[in-house]
């Protein structure tokens, strides 16, 4: 079974002979191929819709994992109970929704060895939110499918209110400037080139909001290219 880079990214954080919970299986092709490649000893794959959960079961049966991979309708971690998986893996939703999930259900994402995140878009607001909530970012890695950089995280909780030295850390995750990672230019001057046309649409409009936001853009624009120097 061959998964997608950004999929298989994601399979690959998860540790070795953990229990997992897939958050939005979809087809469940990630508990199959770590089941098939005897890397994690069970799963339960959920879904809040029963279309993606018929496509799962095709896909365990055809798989003859029946006996290790649970299906289950339902939203986020609500379906799960407290210590009864290791690690939750959420990948391919909107940072924001992502969130929501984990504060709907925050026991037992606290209790959890680790949370793996693959936000879609709102990364940064995903950010704010674990440390303010004591999760912190253990590591973060990008990874490139066809013309999209994609971020992945990996969470735990340790408590309390985790403090920031300054916003573009939200941005752009300290993980990935601190190990350099391979994309990180070309994430970097992606997020550029993403201010620098909200920048072009507002300009020669008029309003208090629009001067704030352009001012907003441009001192972020700045900050992300001192990282870039960073890097280098």
């Amino acid at each position: 079974m061959k998964l997608t880079p950004r999929l298989e990214a994601v399979a690959n954080l998860v540790s070795h002979n953990a229990k997992i919970a897939d958050i939005g299986t979809d087809h469940g092709y990630i508990p199959v191929y770590l089941m098939k490649n005897d890397k994690i000893k069970g799963a339960i794959a959920a879904d809040v819709n029963k279309g993606p959960l018929k496509n799962a079961k095709k896909e365990i049966i055809s798989s003859n994992l029946e006996s290790k991979i649970e299906l289950r309708l339902g939203s986020g971690l609500s379906v799960l109970k407290i210590g009864e998986v290791d690690e939750v893996v959420i990948a391919g939703m909107g940072g924001v929704l992502i969130s929501e999930l984990i504060e709907n259900e925050l026991e037992i994402a606290k209790k959890l060895d680790k949370l793996i995140l693959q936000p879609m878009q709102a990364s940064s607001e995903l950010r704010k939110y674990l440390h303010k909530n004591g999760f912190i970012i253990d590591k973060e890695i990008l990874v490139k499918e066809d013309f999209r950089i994609y971020e992945i995280m990996v969470v735990k909780y340790v408590g309390g209110e985790i403090s920031q030295e300054d916003e573009i850390y939200y941005e752009i995750g300290k993980e990935l400037l601190k190990n350099k990672d391979c994309l990180i230019l070309e994430f970097i001057d992606k997020k550029i080139r993403e201010y620098s046309k909200i920048i072009e649409k507002l300009e020669g409009k008029e309003g208090e909001k629009i001067e704030s936001k352009i001012y907003e853009c441009k001192a972020k624009i700045q900050k992300l290219g001192e990282l870039k120097n960073y890097v280098h």
